[in-house]
């Protein structure tokens, strides 16, 4: 079992410092507390499945990225509805 710190941790799997104390502080990964020098310090415990786990968690999170086109087509659906909210907004505002 290996200890690192949080942003240790964080650097290692690319995540943000902020992902990992959730992590720490939900259970999702095994963390310990303790005092050097004065100030409380959160050290992640790495093993090897657990480590597994999160792996495949991030990679199913980036597995679900849409081409461009689809995101593109995505986008242009939502302008038209942005734009259709608009012109309710300025009718009701006109007639108000």
């Amino acid at each position: 079992m290996k200890k690192v710190t949080l942003r240790a941790y964080a650097k290692l799997h690319k995540l943000s410092y902020f992902n990992v104390m959730k992590m720490a502080k939900g259970g999702d990964i095994k963390s310990v507390t303790e005092q050097v020098d004065g100030k409380e310090i959160q050290y992640v415990l790495i093993e090897e499945e657990q480590e597994k786990r999160v792996s495949e968690s991030i990679i199913e999170t980036s597995a679900q990225k849409l081409t461009l086109k689809e995101e593109n087509a995505l986008l242009k659906k939502e302008i038209e509805r942005l734009k259709e909210e608009l012109e309710k907004c300025n009718k009701r505002t006109v007639l108000a």
